[in-house]
């Protein structure tokens, strides 16, 4: 049987809206391997929210509700999410959407906001919620620092040349061997790039124009270092030329 491996963006552009308005929204271009924690920290600078209230709800192109993303360690990209769908911002620290915004008014300076008490950002400051909280703040860093450290000591114990089995969640297992081990240009983080012993992967060693390794199309592929096992994984005998 014929395997085949679907190969998407690693990137979607949403249309982004919020209880606090009507009409109006905002497009901007997510990567789909944050996951929705991290999502909804970047939705607290678009919409005045908190990430740790809010709530969302996604909408195809024909406004109809695809699913309520609600597990903060799931990727985004985990979630039936494509590009133009909107993602709908609930949360009662938004601001209700003033009809008068067409209406020509006086603006204040950054400093002259920061003095005021009735605006968003004094709300999220006393409150102490949102990227205010300091110590929620110091754990998401800390946590960061943690998942970097131990990114940084599997793909140390990786070297060019070890053979490997990936180990993906959700995926099947596939064997190859280890040709790249560092950080690359198109994402940020420790990278292993292995050539598969079958043409189950996406490139040919080479993403965005930079190549990282040599192997023939559709037989490499980056990942996460805690997603490869190095070992003693022989290739397998695939009866390639075995007539039946």
């Amino acid at each position: 049987m014929t395997e085949y491996s679907v190969v998407t963006s690693d990137f979607v552009n949403l249309n982004i809206t919020n209880s606090g308005q009507q009409t109006c929204c905002v497009e901007r271009r997510f990567q789909k391997g944050i996951t929705l924690d991290d999502f909804k920290g970047k939705l607290e600078l678009l919409t005045g929210g908190n990430s740790a209230t809010m709530k969302l709800e996604v909408y195809d192109k024909n406004d109809k509700l695809i699913c309520k993303p609600d597990q903060g360690d799931r990727l985004l990209g985990s979630y039936p999410i494509d590009d133009g769908m909107r993602v709908h911002v609930i949360d009662n620290c938004i601001r209700p959407y003033d009809e008068t915004a067409q209406v020509d008014k006086f603006e204040l300076s950054e400093s002259e906001y920061a003095k005021r008490s009735d605006t968003v950002k004094a709300f999220l400051e006393r409150n102490k919620l949102g990227k205010y909280n300091e110590e929620e703040t110091k754990r998401r860093e800390e946590e960061k620092r943690r998942e970097e450290e131990a990114d940084e000591a599997a793909a140390r114990a990786c070297k060019v040349g070890d053979r490997c089995e990936t180990q993906v969640p959700n995926q099947p297992r596939r064997r190859g061997t280890v040709m790249y081990v560092g950080k690359t240009e198109f994402k940020s983080g420790w990278w292993i790039g292995v050539k598969y012993d079958e043409p189950l992967g996406k490139n040919d060693g080479s993403v965005q124009g930079k190549r990282y390794f040599d192997c023939l199309p559709n037989y490499g592929g980056f990942l996460k270092p805690a997603h490869i096992k190095v070992g003693d994984y022989p290739e397998e005998d695939f009866n390639l030329d075995e007539e039946l």
